[in-house]
């Protein structure tokens, strides 16, 4: 049967009215985010004859027996019992409705048979925020490739610098290029910490801005584009209504659609504003935040690839970045990554 509801509203005629165009459809994030937020029942019951099916069909889950008929009259418990079983069918049932009317609409639209409201450019910044968000994790990855390398070279050097100490131990005729030689690994060691705790610092804040504010402003975007779907679904089925027959029966569903569009069409608004201020702030996050890490970037990667300590250091202090001592009990920076 629910094939031949979703058939039916696959081939359905809905006409096109000036507040919405047809155009490319986003991904199904808006329907996926309705049937998420569902009905969370302690218990749950299957309704037979379709979203929104009559009572008639309720079947309780857990219990393969007939209803008994006890002439015993009911007491208050069971009063009560009735009423909480009311109030969750009709939330599964409003559920259920909402549900077809949003799959419904999305199936309109996907067949080019409905409108959708677009705000182009609220959506222009949505999508660039996420071609954003897909740029600056290629980028997280790359950072945290470098600061594996930087560290297994750090090993390596570690490793030769006490190799050539020993061998200057051990070989008086070499004592001295041995000698030179370990100290130079040692102080490669030195700056090479120094530019990994520069890097690692990159990587946090990078990994930060993507993982945390993006994503949060990408659950709202989330949460508008379901509320989009729904207010175009309760439009459609209000204009539908406006334009069929006006009797007794009609007009007082017809007060009924309209306070429900009415409802949606707020909550729409609100997280489009929602998602407005949010697109606002992290512009304006990300340029603060990307301004001071690029420029400590660059200054600790040139520092260090011109041997100059005294400004890597420098570096370092100048965003209060704290090299954690050796020898120290909290796990490496790369064991936290």
């Amino acid at each position: 049967m629910t094939d031949g509801i979703l058939g039916k509203a696959a081939t359905m005629e809905i006409p096109i009215h000036g507040n919405g165009e047809a155009g490319q459809l986003p991904e199904d994030d808006g329907l996926e985010q309705v049937m998420v937020s569902g009905p969370n029942l302690n218990e749950t019951s299957i309704v037979s004859g379709g979203y929104g099916g009559s009572g008639d069909g309720l079947i309780p889950t857990g219990s393969g027996r007939h209803p008994s008929h006890s002439t015993s009259p009911s007491g208050p418990g069971d009063e009560v019992a009735r009423g909480i079983a009311g109030e969750k069918f009709d939330i599964v049932k409003k559920w259920g409705i909402n549900t077809y009317k949003c799959t419904k609409q999305l199936l309109s639209e996907r067949f080019g048979r409905g409108s959708r409201t677009v705000d182009l450019e609220l959506e222009l910044q949505i999508e660039l925020l996420r071609e954003t968000k897909r740029k600056y994790e290629s980028v997280l990855q790359l950072g945290r490739a470098l600061t594996a390398h930087l560290y297994s070279l750090l090993q390596t050097q570690h490793a030769l610098g006490d190799a050539f100490a020993d061998l200057s131990q051990k070989s008086p005729e070499l004592q001295e290029e041995f000698g030179y030689n370990a100290e130079t690994q040692k102080l490669l060691c030195k700056n090479g910490e120094t530019l990994l705790g520069a890097v690692n610092f990159f990587v946090s804040s990078i990994n930060t801005l993507v993982t945390k504010t993006m994503e949060d402003t990408l659950m709202t975007v989330k949460q508008y584009e379901a509320a989009r779907l729904e207010y175009d679904a309760y439009r459609t089925d209000l204009e539908e209504l406006s334009l069929g027959p006006r009797d007794a029966g009609t007009r007082g569903r017809l007060e009924s659609a309209q306070a429900t569009f009415q409802t949606h069409r707020d909550k729409y608004e609100k997280l489009r504003g929602d998602v407005a201020i949010k697109l606002k702030f992290l512009e304006e996050n990300k340029i603060k935040v990307m301004h001071k890490q690029l420029l400590l970037f660059h200054n600790a990667v040139s520092a260090y690839f011109a041997g100059n300590q005294k400004q890597l250091e420098q570096t370092l202090q100048q965003f209060n970045i704290k090299l954690r001592p050796p020898g120290a009990e909290k796990p490496s920076w790369l064991e936290e990554q």
